[in-house]
């Protein structure tokens, strides 16, 4: 399962996916010179949370696997046979 943690000026908020529409209206609040986006809650049910965005702000995305079903290629790495030898 895949979670996405936005930091905004040293808070984090977490989010599932998808985040595309959240991130598209994070920066047109940002290039219009600052403004309130919804956050919405990590699960459906509540309201979520406005945040003022603003040039500047450092805003940070982080995509966090948080366990489920490991993918092919994270199988295939983890059985791979490493030459060491230097």
């Amino acid at each position: 399962m895949i979670i996405n943690r936005l930091t905004v000026d040293g808070k984090d908020y977490f989010l599932p996916d998808p985040v595309t529409d959240l991130k598209n209206e994070i920066l047109t609040a940002i290039k219009a010179g600052g403004g309130y986006v919804n956050i919405p809650p990590l699960k459906s049910g509540g309201s979520g949370l406005d945040i003022l965005f603003s040039p500047g702000m450092p805003v940070t995305w982080t995509r966090l696997d948080v366990g489920g079903a490991p993918e092919a290629d994270d199988i295939a790495a983890a059985n791979a046979d490493f030459d060491l030898d230097v």
